[in-house]
């Protein structure tokens, strides 16, 4: 009797470590607290784990997930690769993508980021022309004429339009969003509140992954 006693007693352990395990790794749900991209878009390197951030210079709540999402860079494994998306849905939003790639073809996109934040959104800037694009890129020691090259440039519009079309293929509703490895989109919506959540999120898919 005390033999089966403690039998039971092992069989119920495990069962609820069964259950705990299981529950845990249901933690986040498909159409819940992420959503599958169909189909998925291919990713740079199929060595690495991609995690994508879909932003807008423009969107507060961009603004304030910069600092959050820093940290997460920051600690991220080693086998994660974090790029940047300007996303796009309308033409104010892909004079702003422009920005980002003229900050990354001029070799001052790390200094420039956080700039355009603080123009865009605390100090509510209008930028939505060539011209108030290149007066903002004077304002950080670009030679006028050199920015009125390079935002015309081939280079700038050809990127800007592929993030055009990229962001059609992730279809995000909203930004931010988080983009793992091309399959799993990733957003404030339903249950995921915070942004700390968005990248617990992240996280899990990306374990999802590697497994």
């Amino acid at each position: 009797m005390k033999h089966r006693l403690i039998l039971n007693c092992f069989f119920i352990l495990g069962s609820l470590y069964s259950l705990s395990s299981f529950a845990q790794a249901e933690r986040y749900m498909a159409g819940t607290h992420y959503t599958a991209i169909e189909p998925a878009v291919r990713t740079a390197d199929a060595d690495k784990i991609e995690v994508l951030e879909i932003f807008w210079y423009g969107c507060p709540g961009c603004y304030t997930f910069e600092p959050i999402l820093n940290g997460w860079i920051q600690d991220r494994q080693s086998d994660i690769a974090f790029l940047r998306l300007p996303g796009i849905f309308n033409p104010l939003m892909k004079v702003h993508a422009q920005i980002y790639y003229m900050a990354q073809a001029l070799g001052i996109l790390d200094d420039a980021h956080d700039k355009v934040f603080d123009a865009l959104v605390p100090e509510r800037r209008t930028v939505r022309s060539e011209r108030q694009v290149v007066d903002l890129f004077v304002e950080f020691g670009v030679d006028r004429i050199e920015a009125e090259k390079t935002f015309s440039s081939f280079a700038v519009r050809t990127k800007t339009n592929q993030a055009e079309k990229l962001t059609g293929n992730y279809k995000p509703r909203s930004t931010p969003s988080m983009v793992v490895n091309g399959k799993y989109l990733v957003s404030l919506a339903g249950p995921v509140t915070s942004y700390q959540e968005m990248l617990k999120v992240v996280d899990f898919l990306a374990e999802k992954e590697r497994s």
